[in-house]
């Protein structure tokens, strides 16, 4: 079945299960205690689970993958040892049930991109607001984001039950699978936004906009699921913090079932290899149904200049 289906597929299949790994070795490493906390700048932390998240995603990719490019938020270097049982190589089988979109199927390796936040989240995960955590898997394609795994190795952690823990993927032209699709309520507006990473553009882009309620959570995984669940309306950052790898899985999976992503002036990002990483111009992102050009229009000039 694997041989037979395309390399999109196939990537975004040993996605699914590489993201589940990580978010095994997450929970491990929680558990254990020894968080490995170390500051890369200013509200921007790393723990050992970001870590070793990373190299179990990148090692079960390139095993399979020898020539894919993967872009991972923290530095690796090439020496450092992967335990056996972090390296996965077998593909979710119920993604390669599906057939790929015709634009897909004969996409070479050199032309596919792979942005991998193995932890998006890692301040609120530090604070134990678990459920904000998630592990970015996107999948790029001559500069456009077009498939990708949401893995959030806490969902549901609350209840009683002994599983929890749920994987979404999706592929723009197939859909989304892993949870249920939800339209926001009618007759309200509500905005997700930052929880630790505010500032006065921030919070200027979001007076401009009226909203009747503001969801401050961490993690762009996050606050796409929000808007994909139904929770909110859009989800506004008015700031230059976010990264390619934080947007790339996303943005795919929202486009996948009727949203869009940008940047505060409505310009796409590119996710090639050779881009910056930094989201310079900000992020805009809208459930189906929003008018995103509207929401443009309401965000005022000084603040889409400050961000070009």
């Amino acid at each position: 079945m694997a041989s037979s289906s395309s390399l999109v597929l196939r990537i975004i299949a040993s996605s699914v299960t590489a993201a589940n790994r990580a978010g095994k070795i997450i929970r491990d490493i929680l558990t254990a205690g020894d968080l490995g906390i170390v500051e890369k700048g200013k509200n921007d932390l790393q723990t050992e689970a970001d870590r070793a998240a990373q190299r179990c995603i990148v090692a079960s990719l390139s095993r399979q993958y020898p020539n894919l490019n993967i872009i991972g938020e923290e530095e690796q270097t090439s020496n450092v040892e992967v335990p056996s049982d972090w390296v996965v190589t077998d593909c979710e089988q119920s993604v390669l049930l599906n057939e790929c979109p015709p634009e897909y199927q004969q996409i070479p390796e050199e032309d596919i991109v792979v942005w991998v936040d193995p932890l998006d989240g890692t301040s609120e995960f530090t604070q134990g607001l678990l459920e904000h955590v998630t592990v970015l898997i996107g999948v790029a394609v001559k500069g456009k984001a077009i498939g990708g795994v949401i893995h959030q190795p806490y969902y549901n952690y609350k209840s009683n039950s002994n599983s929890f823990g749920r994987t979404i993927w999706g592929l723009i032209g197939l859909g989304v699978e892993g949870l249920v699709l939800q339209a926001a309520p009618l007759g309200t507006f509500i905005v997700t936004t930052t929880r630790s990473h505010s500032n006065t553009l921030v919070t200027s882009a979001l007076d401009a906009l009226h909203p009747d309620e503001v969801l401050r959570v961490g993690g762009a995984g996050y606050k796409v699921l929000l808007l994909i669940e139904g929770k909110a309306h859009a989800y506004v950052f008015a700031s230059a913090g976010c990264k390619k790898w934080d947007t790339c899985a996303p943005e795919a999976i929202l486009n996948a079932i009727g949203g869009k992503l940008t940047n505060l002036s409505g310009v796409p990002y590119s996710y090639d290899k050779d881009v910056q990483f930094p989201n310079s111009g900000g992020v805009l992102a809208t459930a189906k149904g929003i008018d995103h050009d509207d929401i443009i229009s309401k965000i005022p000039q000084n603040i889409k200049e400050a961000l070009k």
